[in-house]
């Protein structure tokens, strides 16, 4: 089989060499917010942080929210993310849950746009299936998986969801990179 070089995959298939990227992964909630950031070359993850909000919960709606807004822009100033991915809501059974995390996510989503971050979004089916490669694998599942990918050692679930969320963040980046620049629609 002939070997191909790299300028002619460039020049036949538009693919182009990935520059750096640091990612923070949000794994939104009222009352935990994981987060989690990695760096990405198009090839390599690696673990630079991850943590946790907590709040209380009888602590008023309005303090908690900012708790998170505010810790998570403590991150982004810490790490410099240079995009953000988070998970998307899903409808729970109960209304009340989802309207707490609808707030949360809203929080996080605004924190992020107004220190001028893009931020897309991913389904929990499509965070795990990026991850476990089984879009209904377990939380220990995703964690565990988290952990061989990333080399980072135990995490706590919320924070490895964050980084699970990240990890999917960069594998679609580089799909989504690839059918834009063939189109030509990606600046």
């Amino acid at each position: 089989m002939e070997k191909r070089s790299l300028i002619y995959v460039k020049k036949v298939y538009g693919y182009c060499e990935s520059k750096q990227m640091r990612i923070l992964g949000i794994d939104p909630g009222l009352h935990i917010t994981g987060w989690g950031v990695i760096d990405y070359d198009g090839y390599h993850l690696k673990h630079v942080s991850h943590g946790t909000i907590v709040t209380k919960a009888n602590n008023s709606i309005s303090f908690r929210l900012n708790k998170i807004y505010k810790d998570l822009s403590d991150v982004v100033e810490e790490f410099s993310p240079t995009e953000v991915g988070i998970e998307q809501v899903f409808v729970n059974s109960n209304p009340n849950s989802s309207l707490k995390l609808g707030m949360a996510r809203g929080a996080a989503i605004c924190c992020a746009g107004v220190l001028g971050l893009s931020v897309s979004e991913y389904t929990p089916n499509k965070v795990k299936k990026s991850v476990v490669g089984v879009g209904h694998a377990t939380k220990d599942q995703v964690s565990i998986m988290v952990q061989i990918l990333l080399n980072c050692g135990t995490v706590k679930l919320d924070a490895a969801d964050a980084l699970a969320i990240a990890i999917c963040h960069a594998h679609n980046r580089e799909i989504l990179n690839s059918v834009h620049l063939r189109s030509g629609t990606y600046d």
